[in-house]
């Protein structure tokens, strides 16, 4: 354990739009993307899964778009992602994220078994895939449907439904996760409901543009600059079992050298959590 002082580094944002049906998810994305590229459309791509309505907005440039196919599986939009990556977007519009929580609900409906125990399969597709957005090389922007939300109140001895607004379609707390959320109404306006930027938190309604975009780019880049390794930190964290870590360590030989404590470490942590009776904490990571 090594304490260190807070630095602040630059970053990709992980934002998310939600919003009901035509409230303007997909062309704010947009105008959001424009904005953090700079006006450079080609650096912007669009992973589509509302059937084609990403196409609809092809007067404000020439983005890029990947047209998922259902099933809409987290490991689909993983492999979307990556995809995107390997194309080196700086920005990834996911439109929308819904259909990934709504793939995971109906696979766990059709598990037999116990429905609290069968959560066990689905939470760690559904962590595999928010990790994936969060440690992506890009900038993401991912869109949420959002419907009415209802709680039953007693009134005279009755149970009564009344509205307490909107609830996104995606697994509860998910908006916690992202750096910077705004909910967009009907009339297209938007407030933040999440903001660890402070650029829009407490501040009035307001219609999104490509200077909103701009903003967003200009708070990524306050800080240090980010090296490899800063990176390759962050992966090694992510990893998850041993032989996936010997694969990262394998795939960066420049880095070896220098983070060979930081992979010993996380091979430590790994092996104890699979084979906590033969955990030798003064073992080494013999990668050879």
């Amino acid at each position: 354990m090594q304490i260190r002082q807070s630095e602040r580094k630059r970053a990709k944002i992980k934002m998310a739009l939600q919003g009901t049906a035509g409230s303007g998810k997909t062309y704010s994305s947009l105008l959001l993307a424009k904005g953090i590229t700079q006006g450079d459309l080609s650096k912007v791509v669009i992973i589509d899964t509302e059937n084609g309505s990403a196409d609809l907005y092809a007067h404000l440039g020439a983005y890029n778009v990947l047209q998922l196919q259902p099933p809409y599986t987290p490991e689909n939009y993983i492999q979307a992602i990556e995809v995107c990556e390997l194309a080196q977007m700086e920005v990834i519009i996911i439109d929308s994220i819904s259909h990934c929580w709504d793939e995971l609900l109906d696979f766990h409906s059709k598990l037999a078994g116990n429905s609290f125990a069968n959560w066990a399969k689905v939470t760690p597709r559904q962590k595999s895939f928010i990790d994936k957005i969060l440690q992506c090389s890009a900038h993401v922007i991912a869109t949420m449907r959002t419907k009415q939300d209802y709680v039953l109140n007693q009134k005279d001895g009755k149970y009564i439904p009344e509205k307490v607004g909107l609830k996104a379609v995606q697994r509860d707390g998910l908006d916690y996760e992202f750096t910077l959320v705004f909910d967009l109404d009907i009339k297209h306006f938007a407030v933040s409901s999440k903001d660890r930027t402070s650029l829009f938190m407490g501040k009035p309604e307001f219609i999104i543009n490509e200077v909103t975009g701009r903003k967003i780019l200009a708070w990524c880049n306050t800080g240090r600059l980010i090296s490899e390794n800063d990176n390759l930190l962050t992966k090694i964290e992510a990893c998850q079992s041993v032989q996936e870590l010997l694969v990262l360590y394998n795939q960066n030989p420049k880095a070896q050298s220098e983070l060979k404590p930081n992979f010993e470490k996380k091979k430590a942590q790994l092996f104890a959590l699979t084979n906590p009776q033969n955990f030798n904490p003064n073992g080494q990571f013999n990668y050879n």
